[in-house]
Order: structure tokens, then C-alpha cells, then sequence
């Protein structure tokens, strides 16, 4: 069964700094493509970040120059480091992956979320 774990959220003043992690378990036989997504009530979820198998980045524009998406492969784990954070960055976070379990097809899979709060 495949699983994504997200870690590394919290509390944090504003302009300070946290990284999430997200790692991938189970049978794999390959993970594609990869994003971050935050969501706060009462609003849809919306990407944040993504990483294709070759390295290709995209940011959302609320983010650029902020945020950083990077995956370790051997640790089939993906990071956001997250610089100068503002209040409105307050959301929970999740992980998603485009994932090949060993004999199956391509499926996409979400983690369980991570808050991440921004005090002012």
C-alpha cells in the first residue's frame, strides 16, 4: 500500500523559516511528477509547487523566490523549504505524487496534511 507521510509543519513568526517534508512508502515501482498544496477553510485547495521527474519547476506567483520544492529520489522524498513566511501562508499543507505501485498502473495519491501557522 502506498502512503505519503508529510512532516515539518508548525508554528513560526512571521519572516521566519520551516521545511516540510513528504515521503513516499510502500511497494513503488516509480514516482512521476510531485506537488506541494495548502488549503485554508473555506477556500479550495491550491498548488503551490511542483516538480516533474526531470526536475522542472513551477511556483505559484504567492510564493516565488519564497519557496523551494526539491525531492530526493534515493529517499523517494520530497521537500519544500519555505523563507519569509507571512500570515497568509498559514494553510494546511499537503503532498501529492503521480505513483506507480509495483505491478499497478499510474495512480495519484494525496498525504494526510500538515498545518503550518504564521503568527504575525
Amino acid at each position: 500500500q502506498v502512503q505519503l507521510v508529510e512532516s515539518g509543519g508548525g508554528l513560526v513568526q512571521a519572516g521566519g523559516s520551516l521545511r516540510l517534508s513528504c515521503a513516499a512508502s510502500g511497494s513503488i515501482f516509480s514516482i512521476g511528477a510531485m506537488a506541494w498544496y495548502r488549503q485554508v477553510p473555506g477556500k479550495q485547495r491550491e498548488q503551490v509547487a511542483s516538480i516533474t521527474r526531470n526536475g522542472r519547476t513551477n511556483y505559484a506567483d504567492s510564493v516565488k523566490g519564497r519557496f523551494t520544492i526539491s525531492t530526493d529520489n534515493a529517499k523517494r522524498t520530497m521537500y519544500l523549504q519555505m523563507n519569509s513566511l507571512k500570515p497568509e501562508d498559514t494553510a494546511v499543507y499537503y503532498c501529492n505524487a503521480d505513483i506507480a505501485p509495483g505491478g499497478a498502473t499510474w495512480s495519484n495519491y494525496w498525504g494526510q496534511g500538515t498545518q503550518v501557522t504564521v503568527s504575525s
